[in-house]
């Protein structure tokens, strides 16, 4: 695979050699009414970033497949391929989709309360809890494919920690600064492969969760997880996403709520797809495995 540029984090051209493309798709996005609030290269070569406004839930994941197809369209007008492969590259950083969520009653945003220290509602901090506490069973559908979990590994940006902060990146959850109507909760671990549909019906059914049963939850972490050893880990009752397709799914048949949440006909179809394609990958052998081994034994 050839990539495009070796352009970093916010780099310009000539170094960042997406540039026009990407300047194209924004232009673009912007003629069908996208509001774009950021775009920019990103950590890996050939790597970009592309923030759209928030709306509601169901125009959000429409949102998502439109930008989807006028990326691909435009790239390939510049003889580029765009992909949303979690992890396309081993040894940087892969591409995630974090999700930005908040809950309004009317136009009032029901997670901030100026009254407490962070200015999180309690109506926030059981969302919050809940979405911890569902993580693990949500991770089969916001990280639906077998190369999801090349991205959810330490070193990488992406979380794999089930925890949250108001300014660590390292956890599954940060709080953003942004207050008043702008308050919010963004959950880190989802990656662009995921079905938008199914993913913000996941996480929102995991935080109302939490809502409806007052969930707690733990105290914030500060410290950076990642050079946390085990013991430190058990310590801080700090737990780990799914390593696998096939641990996240059998999280996710056993979660009643995201269960009920997704319906039998989806559940029952995704379940048996996924199944099939840990199967395929379980069975075929890789290059690795002949680099590694075929010579040694």
């Amino acid at each position: 695979m050839e990539l495009n540029d070796k352009g970093g984090y916010f780099d310009l051209a000539p170094t960042d050699l997406g540039e026009n493309c990407r300047r194209d798709i924004v232009l673009e996005l912007m003629d069908m009414d996208f509001e774009i609030e950021a775009s920019h290269h990103e950590v890996a070569p050939g790597q970009h970033e592309i923030d759209f406004k928030y709306a509601d839930a169901i125009t959000t994941c429409d949102n998502i497949q439109t930008f989807k197809l006028a990326v691909k369209t435009i790239a390939r007008k510049h003889g580029l391929h765009a992909t949303f492969m979690p992890k396309p590259l081993f040894g940087v950083n892969g591409s995630g989709m974090h999700c930005n969520m908040s809950l309004f009653k009317g136009k009032t945003n029901a997670f901030y309360d100026e009254s407490t220290p962070s200015q999180l509602s309690e109506t926030a901090m059981h969302f919050l809890a809940g979405i911890l506490d569902h993580a693990k069973a949500f991770t089969a559908i916001t990280n639906p494919i077998v190369n999801s979990y090349k991205r959810l590994v330490p070193g990488y940006e992406a979380p794999v920690y089930i925890a949250w902060s108001l300014r660590n990146r390292s956890p599954l959850v940060r709080i953003p600064s942004s207050r008043k109507a702008s308050t919010r909760i963004e959950v880190r671990s989802p990656d662009p492969s995921a079905n938008p549909y199914l993913a913000m019906a996941a996480l929102l059914a995991a935080g109302l969760d939490g809502v409806k049963r007052k969930l707690q939850a733990p105290e914030e972490t500060d410290r950076n997880i990642y050079v946390m050893d085990e013991q430190e880990l058990k310590d801080e009752g700090i737990e780990a996403l799914p390593g696998s397709l096939k641990g996240a799914l059998e999280e996710l048949k056993a979660d009643k709520v995201l269960v009920d949440a997704l319906g039998e006909h989806a559940m029952e179809h995704f379940v048996e797809a996924k199944e099939i394609e840990w199967d395929m990958f379980r069975t075929q052998v890789h290059p690795w495995e002949r680099e590694q081994y075929f010579q040694a034994y």
